[in-house]
């Protein structure tokens, strides 16, 4: 039996991914037919498909909700419009260095602007709107000669996903299609299969062509080595129907290119549970409640109409004030009527279809991103009642922000300061600070809503403190406000360039403990000068002498 060819074995192992996916199908599709109608691609030919999708939407409030979802996420978690991480090392004595500081703030600042000049933002916003429908999303990260990274994002359906022993998504298979003039000028003409040469040269450019690329652990590398075929991660490209040899290219990584992250996972499942799944069957029940709705009002509109047989074939005027003539008996069986009455009361179907309004924007979260805007509008709510309100919504999302953390975000970072330090963007760093790990500190709206929760004991305790000290100064005491700074600004994710380190405070304070001695030295002096020139102008004696002269002569004779 001849040995399989590594294409063999590729698309061996994207069949067992696809039949270990299909079981997710029936869902992603009905999730795309009610919520997201252009996301999705369940067949290889599902491309630049123009047709109308949005047939099974009577009401769009599901599709909104999540695209409220995505923006809160966008706007709270990794808005382009403010620094929403930074970089810091484990080592706390290393990390109060003010060149550890300076050069940590330097490479936030870095990853920032690449991140900026990069489509890193529009491909978040994709993972965040999949994520809030399909419970998984996919990109796989890039580089570029024009703007360092560059992301690939795919759809639900475009890609199969495998995890390792620990959890891990560590492989990703996707299938999609690509032009002649694509492949060719992506890949190079003396890549690719004798196929798209002949299409190439016959000038049939916009031909499609199934691509198969695989990313998976690289288990026949040679460690000496550093190549990209010895490296951890394999990644290559095949044309599907291409020779057996062929490779379009192959190439490896460091680090895993796949951004995979999930909304919620149970037990060992590789693919996500998503909020669009939790409310799939309200979003159903509305659609349902406004075709009987829009039904209702049809039937109370425009009801069925019993008509006398001597109408047949002759022209009525429905229209308001129109007038028919016909040659009928009188009497009720002769006259234009409603077939059966329908009065339908629509408040109550209403009411029920708000409530299930309700519901959705609940299981998206949109009430939590929005809640700004509602809490504005009630008056009765105090600021202190408001704050509770949002740190205890904030709490919902605390699980979701960590997976985000450790699943997208994470890798993000690290995948974009491994391509900096490759391509000599970035400056060498402190000899300390050779060899060290580096942590990445969220720093976003929604993770400083995250640690604000825990700083409400300690505004609880200080405030308690200052009370007492009114009556009792010395349990000040118990109050460590070095500590206090240090720890209030890391959980508020102030810059650490505007809080003094403590090497700096202590030198502050020796020149002022100086100031004060010397002042208080220089008051001495003036207060016995004063005391002295007090007690010249005291007569004594009858007034031929004064209390000073009298002073000195009482100490005469005393050694000095």
């Amino acid at each position: 039996m001849a040995e399989l060819t590594q294409k063999q074995l590729v698309l061996q192992r994207l069949g067992i991914l696809k039949s270990e996916r299909a079981s997710w199908f029936a869902h992603w599709q009905e999730l795309t037919l009610y919520i997201l109608p252009r996301n999705g691609r369940y067949f290889v030919q599902d491309r630049n498909r123009g047709q109308r999708r949005h047939n099974n939407i009577y009401d769009s409030t599901a599709t909104v909700a999540n695209r409220t979802l995505a923006a809160g996420l966008m706007g709270g978690l990794t808005s382009p419009a403010r620094p929403w991480f930074r970089m810091s090392t484990p080592d706390t004595d290393l990390a109060k260095r003010a060149d550890v500081k300076e050069w940590l703030s330097l490479l936030t600042t870095i990853v920032l602007d690449i991140f900026a000049k990069s489509n890193t933002y529009r491909a978040l916003h994709t993972h965040y709107q999949e994520l809030g429908c399909f419970g998984t999303s996919a990109s796989v990260f890039g580089r570029s000669f024009k703007n360092v990274i560059h992301h690939y994002p795919v759809t639900a359906g475009e890609y199969a996903l495998a995890q390792n022993w620990q959890g891990e998504v560590t492989t990703l298979y996707r299938e999609f299609d690509k032009t002649v003039g694509e492949i060719v000028k992506e890949f190079g003409i003396g890549n690719v299969s004798n196929n798209v040469k002949a299409l190439w040269d016959r000038g049939q450019l916009d031909k499609w062509i199934t691509i198969v690329h695989a990313i998976e652990p690289r288990s026949d590398r040679d460690m000496r080595k550093r190549d990209a075929k010895n490296m951890p991660w394999k990644s290559v490209y095949y044309e599907r129907g291409g020779e057996p040899d062929k490779t379009l290219r192959e190439s490896g990584y460091k680090k895993f290119p796949g951004l995979c992250p999930r909304w919620d996972v149970a037990g060992g499942d590789i693919y996500g549970n998503s909020p669009g799944m939790e409310a799939l069957g309200d979003v159903k029940q509305l659609q349902h409640q406004q075709l009987r709705k829009a039904q209702g009002i049809d039937y109370q509109t425009n009801p069925p109409l019993q008509i006398p047989s001597a109408l047949k074939g002759k022209e009525m005027d429905r229209l308001p004030g129109g007038n028919t003539y016909y040659d009928g008996a009188g009497g009720p069986g002769g006259k234009i009527s409603s077939m059966f009455d329908v009065a339908l009361n629509l408040d109550h179907l209403r009411l029920d279809i708000e409530d299930v309004r309700t519901r959705i924007r609940s299981a998206f979260y949109a009430d939590l991103f929005l809640m700004l805007q509602n809490d504005s509008q009630d008056v009765r709510k105090t600021a202190t009642e408001v704050a509770e309100l949002h740190e205890e919504k904030m709490l919902m999302l605390g699980p979701v922000l960590e997976r985000l953390h450790n699943e997208l975000l994470q890798p993000l970072i690290d995948n974009t300061i491994e391509t900096i330090f490759e391509a000599g963007l970035m400056p060498p760093p402190p000899d300390d600070l050779r060899g060290q790990d580096l942590n990445v500190e969220l720093t976003s709206i929604l993770a400083l809503a995250q640690r604000a929760v825990a700083t409400n004991s300690i505004d609880r305790f200080v405030a308690n403190l200052g009370q007492i000290a009114q009556f009792k100064p010395e349990v000040l005491d118990k109050f460590d406000q070095d500590e206090w700074a240090d720890y209030y600004s890391d959980v508020l994710g102030v810059d650490p360039q505007l809080v003094v380190a403590a090497d700096k405070v202590a030198l502050v304070r020796k020149r002022r403990a100086q100031q004060q001695a010397q002042a208080q030295q220089v008051a001495q002096a003036e207060q016995m000068a004063s005391a002295g020139q007090k007690a010249a102008q005291i007569p004594t004696q009858g007034g031929s002498s004064n209390a000073a002269n009298d002073i000195i002569g009482n100490l005469t004779g005393y050694g000095t």
